[in-house]
C-alpha cells in the first residue's frame, strides 16, 4: 500500500488517524510512572545550626568536619556546601541509578562519625539529613488580612500545615524562609551586667542549672510500713517570661538575690530576625515543597494543592493561602 491509496481514500485515512490519536491518549493515561525513565539523580541534604556564629565560624567548625567525613561516600558524584550566619547546608549529589534510601543511610552514618568534631551547641540542636531534590515543586505563601503577626503565622504553618504536607507521598521536605518560630528572647543589659561583674556565660550557666526537666522521685516506694506511695512533681521547664525573670543569677550572705529580670529584658518573640516577609504589605510566611528522587512532581503538586484547600477550612478567620 502506497501513499496514493491514502490520498484516494480520505475516509480510511481519517479513521486511521483518529484511531492512532485515541491509542495515544489511552497509553498516556494508563502508562504507569514506573515505565518512564528516572532522570533526576538522588540528592541528600545535610543541615546544621550553630546559633550566634558568623559564616566563617560556621564554615570552619561545622561545614569542614562534615565535608571531610561525607566526602567519598559510596556512589557520590559531587558535593557542595553553603555557610551563612548560624546555619550550614551541604548538598551531596549521587550518580544516576543509586537508591535514594541507601544514599541517605550512608550519609547519616558519615555524619554520625563527625559528631565528635562538631561544637556542643551544634550537637544539642542536631544535624538533619534530608532526602530531597534541590528544585522546588511548589511554593505557597500563608498570609492574613493583617490581624496576625509573623510569629503567629510561622508557628501556625509549622504546627498545622507543614506536618500534613510532609505526610504526602513523594514530598521530601517542606521548608520555610522565616525563622520566627516562638522562642524566649533574653536581651541582656551590658551596663547592669558590668556593675555585677557578670558575663553571658554566667547567664547561660544559670539557665542550664535551673531551667531543666528531671525526675524528682517518690515517697514510700516499697516500704513495708507505708501504705501509700507519693510521686513528687514540679513545674519542669519554664514557659512564661515571668518564670524566666525569677531565675536567680547570684545571691549573697545577707539574703539579697539578683534575678534575671534585674539585668535583662525578657519576652516571647521570634527565634530569629534575619528574614521578614510581607505579602501586599501584610506579614506572611513562604514555604517551599521539595520532592524526593523518583517521585512524580505533577502528582505531588496536585496533592499539595488539595491538602492546602482542606487546610483552609481549619484556618482561623482572616488567614489565607
Amino acid at each position: 500500500m502506497t501513499f496514493t491509496n491514502f490520498i484516494k481514500r480520505p475516509v480510511l485515512s481519517t479513521v486511521i488517524s483518529i484511531l492512532i490519536v485515541l491509542l495515544g491518549f489511552i497509553g498516556l493515561v494508563s502508562l504507569p510512572i514506573e515505565q518512564y525513565p528516572n532522570i533526576a539523580p538522588p540528592n541528600i541534604v545535610v543541615i546544621g545550626s550553630y546559633p550566634g556564629a558568623d559564616a566563617q565560624t560556621v564554615k570552619n567548625a561545622v561545614v569542614t568536619p562534615l565535608e571531610e567525613s561525607i566526602n567519598g561516600v559510596e556512589g557520590m558524584d559531587y558535593i557542595t556546601s553553603t555557610s551563612s550566619p548560624g546555619s550550614a547546608m551541604i548538598q551531596v549529589m549521587f550518580r544516576q541509578g543509586m537508591n535514594p534510601d541507601m544514599c541517605a543511610v550512608n550519609v547519616q552514618n558519615r555524619v554520625s562519625q563527625a559528631t565528635a568534631l562538631l561544637p556542643a551547641e551544634v550537637n544539642q540542636i542536631g544535624v538533619r539529613v534530608v532526602k530531597r531534590q534541590s528544585s522546588q515543586v511548589l511554593m505557597y505563601s500563608l498570609t492574613s488580612d493583617g490581624r496576625y503577626d509573623d510569629e503567629f503565622l510561622t508557628n501556625y504553618n509549622a504546627i498545622n500545615i507543614v506536618p500534613a504536607l510532609k505526610r504526602i507521598e513523594g514530598v521530601g521536605d517542606a521548608s520555610g524562609f522565616s525563622s520566627k518560630t516562638y522562642a524566649m528572647r533574653i536581651w541582656l543589659k551590658p551596663d547592669v551586667m558590668k556593675q555585677h561583674s557578670l558575663i553571658p556565660a554566667d547567664i547561660t550557666a544559670a539557665l542550664a542549672e535551673q531551667n531543666i526537666e528531671a525526675a524528682p522521685g517518690k515517697f514510700g516506694e516499697q516500704a513495708p510500713n507505708v501504705a501509700y506511695e507519693y510521686s513528687m512533681r514540679y513545674t519542669g521547664r519554664f514557659r512564661t517570661a515571668e518564670e524566666f525573670g525569677n531565675i536567680i543569677i547570684k545571691s549573697d550572705a545577707n539574703g539579697q538575690t539578683l534575678k534575671l529580670k534585674d539585668l535583662a529584658k525578657i519576652e516571647l518573640g521570634g527565634e530569629g530576625y534575619s528574614v521578614s516577609m510581607k505579602n501586599n504589605g501584610v506579614p506572611s510566611v513562604m514555604t517551599m515543597i521539595q520532592q524526593v528522587a523518583g517521585s512524580n512532581a505533577n502528582e505531588i503538586a496536585k496533592q499539595v494543592k488539595a491538602e492546602l484547600e482542606s487546610q483552609k477550612k481549619l484556618m482561623p478567620p482572616g488567614m489565607e493561602v
